[in-house]
């Protein structure tokens, strides 16, 4: 039997990168934490890191692209846990190519996991919350949704869309009256495991264009979303900034993007290379830590993140005193 003193989150993608820092970082504030994904022995790193900060925890393996089996994943967690508060869509893949040297079923498969493994995690977490009256959605976006980058044009059609399509689910959700949230998140570019899994026709690994921060931060900024009442969180100021360029300058960031070029985008790194491992069609038979390769280059703290913290909490005990009666 579950304990239904405690709250619960969902997270797909929680074997790695932000979504196991989230998992942890859950299991830090006191709750229970489910996890999707397809690596099993990932799942169970996972799982251990959150029953060593004092959470339940329940892993389920599923491809999010399979609507099915997915929806099977988050009932057997539910079942375990408890009814879902919080569901975090955090699974996505990429590949580093020109547009042309991209094969049809590898840009399929990105968008399929990216995008279209969002709308399905979307469906199944509203059906639960619908039923409740109650839950927060959160969709991990990117920067890149803003406007697209040389190389990545499958992984930047995806973050676009799922964007737009968090947009039009909370104009429904808001049309319904209903008190289920929905939000998206906007990282910056983290130094996730993300890089080493992403396939790469270019001859040399990926790596994180700078600023790099750690998944850390990211986990801290989906914590805060799921929290507060917002409709899209930046989590770096970087990243706000950057949306906000492209809606007064498109033409100025246009031509900063296309700058970028391969040689801030790719990496000889020796360590990079060693731990190169694709995974856009199957999963890793390594476990990965929450972090990737980059960690002398990666910030560790978010100014943005930290102001919505305390905002938050501000807003909390402000709260606290309006309810406190009056002795006498």
């Amino acid at each position: 039997m579950y304990d239904s003193g405690k709250q619960v989150v969902i997270i797909t993608g929680g074997s790695s990168g932000i979504g196991r820092c989230t998992a942890r970082l859950f299991a830090t504030h006191g709750w229970n934490v489910g996890i999707i994904a397809r690596g099993v022995a990932a799942m169970e790193a996972t799982a251990r890191d959150v029953r060593a900060q004092g959470g339940d925890v329940a892993i389920a393996e599923a491809d999010v692209t399979d609507t099915v089996a997915l929806g099977t994943a988050a009932d057997g967690i539910i079942a375990q846990l408890g009814p879902v508060d919080v569901w975090i869509n955090c699974a996505g893949t990429g590949i580093y190519g020109r547009f042309d040297d991209v094969r049809e079923n590898e840009f399929q498969r990105v968008t399929d996991v990216t995008y279209h493994g969002t709308v399905n995690g979307t469906r199944i977490a509203l059906r639960h919350m619908r039923a409740r009256g109650q839950g927060s959605i959160v969709n991990v976006c990117s920067a890149i949704a803003f406007h697209g980058v040389p190389l990545l044009s499958s992984y930047a059609g995806a973050k676009g869309a799922v964007r737009a399509f968090t947009q039009a689910i909370r104009g429904e959700l808001r049309l319904e009256k209903s008190h289920v949230r929905i939000c998206s998140v906007f990282p910056a570019a983290m130094n996730t495991p993300f890089f080493s899994h992403a396939l790469s026709h270019m001859g040399w690994p990926a790596r994180p264009a700078k600023p790099i921060y750690q998944p850390e931060v990211a986990a801290e900024g989906i914590w805060l979303a799921s929290r507060g009442n917002h409709s899209e969180l930046f989590i770096t100021g970087t990243t706000e900034l950057f949306s906000l360029a492209t809606r007064f300058m498109p033409g100025v960031i246009g031509w900063c993007v296309s700058q970028l070029g391969m040689e801030r985008q790719l990496t000889r790194d020796q360590r990079a290379v060693e731990l190169c491992e694709p995974t856009l069609f199957h999963p890793s038979d390594r476990v990965r830590g929450g972090r990737g390769p980059f960690n002398h280059q990666a910030r560790g703290w978010s100014l943005q993140v930290w102001m919505l913290g305390m905002r938050l909490k501000i807003f909390a005990r402000i709260k606290r005193i309006l309810r406190m009666k009056p002795e006498g």
